[in-house]
């Protein structure tokens, strides 16, 4: 598939509108709960993966997991932890937490690629981070009387963007040393090892068929299909474009759990959240400037 610039950014953000949709989902299942909805979303990935990767790469695929260096399989480790607690998460607190916790992903990933790779980061930078920093205070700070599972939830959610600066911190390591990984195939180690690690906590099943069909659609829609996408999109777009296009993520899904389930965000969560996008933006757009 070849796209053109501006058909790859309009596929980027139909993109973000299907990530977008794990939260008002969520809040219309009847009796899923916990484990059960991640063990569900991560088994529908796995299979909507296996039938579509074929499809995309041939059978070659799998020859690729099979003959895979350790790299491969510790970024598919990052994958599970971020299915697994992203989901975890979204049954713990509300949509808007989860997904202004995400957004500190692309700082935390310049952070652990100065330590373990030793990559400089500009002064702009280092001011975005303290700018993001200040905005996650606020907005967990408000959250220490508001009842242990909304900090526990926000807690739970932060192990995303953590996993995900791990593993895109793996990818560049890699490169370094020769050994490029794919990511789709990581991917569907990654929703093999979530639905296999929490199957045993997801007993007993209390999913209906509503739930199940919800589900399902998270597992291929949500994730299996934007996820092959993205990576088509990866070839064209460039790295900062990508960041600010994902942040599309964030402001879809709040107004979808808003509409869709009546899920109104909390004003700390708001100005928390706005602090911690306008600096990735203004971080994003300046770098990008200073390139160009």
């Amino acid at each position: 598939m070849k796209l053109t610039h501006s058909k790859a950014v309009l596929l980027m953000i139909a993109i973000t509108l299907m990530w977008s949709i794990a939260g008002v989902v969520t809040r219309h299942l009847e009796s899923a709960r916990s484990f059960e909805v991640t063990f569900w979303r991560s088994f529908f990935t796995l299979l909507s993966l296996l039938v579509i990767l074929p499809l995309f790469q041939g059978r070659v695929v799998f020859t690729k997991i099979r003959h895979a260096g350790r790299y491969l399989w510790i970024s598919g480790v990052c994958w599970s932890i971020m299915f697994t607690a992203f989901m975890v998460a979204m049954t713990m607190t509300s949509v808007a937490n989860v997904l202004v916790t995400m957004a500190a992903g692309p700082f935390i990933t310049a952070l652990l690629a100065r330590v373990f790779i030793g990559h400089r980061i500009p002064v702009r930078t280092w001011v975005a981070i303290a700018v993001a920093g200040a905005g996650i205070v606020w907005m967990h700070g408000s959250q220490v009387g508001a009842g242990a599972g909304q900090l526990a939830g926000t807690l739970v959610a932060f192990l995303v963007p953590l996993a995900a600066a791990v593993n895109w911190t793996v990818v560049q390591r890699s490169q370094a040393h020769g050994e490029k990984i794919d990511l789709v195939p990581a991917v569907l180690v990654g929703a093999f090892i979530s639905a296999l690690t929490t199957l045993p906590l997801a007993f007993p099943f209390a999913a209906t068929a509503h739930d199940l069909g919800l589900l399902a659609l998270l597992g291929l829609v949500q994730l299996a299909i934007p996820c092959v996408l993205s990576v088509i999109c990866a070839r064209v777009l460039k790295a900062p474009e990508i960041s600010l296009l994902a942040l599309l993520e964030i402001i879809f899904g709040i107004l979808l759990a808003w509409v869709g389930a009546g899920e109104v965000p909390a004003a700390s969560v708001l100005t928390g959240g706005t602090l911690v996008i306008g600096a990735l933006v203004a971080n994003e757009l300046l770098g990008w400037r200073q390139r160009a």
